[in-house]
């Protein structure tokens, strides 16, 4: 992710639900509306890949040439 020139950030975006829509706000200005299915499997999918990115080592591995 980095190798894009652009950190991971630190804090988490806050979700909130309003007239049946789920709303996340997130850092940087990044807010998204979605179903409260969309919301729950969106869930589901962070939660996934915060468990394999805390396993994966965050150093870029050296190529040999």
């Amino acid at each position: 992710m980095t190798d894009r020139g652009r950190e991971a950030h630190q804090q988490a975006g806050i979700a909130s639900a309003e007239v049946g829509v789920v709303l996340l706000d997130g850092p940087d200005g990044v807010a998204i509306a979605m179903t409260p299915d969309a919301a729950e499997a969106t869930g589901h999918s962070l939660i996934a890949a915060a468990d394999e990115a805390r396993g994966q080592s965050t150093q870029t591995p050296s190529i040999s040439v």
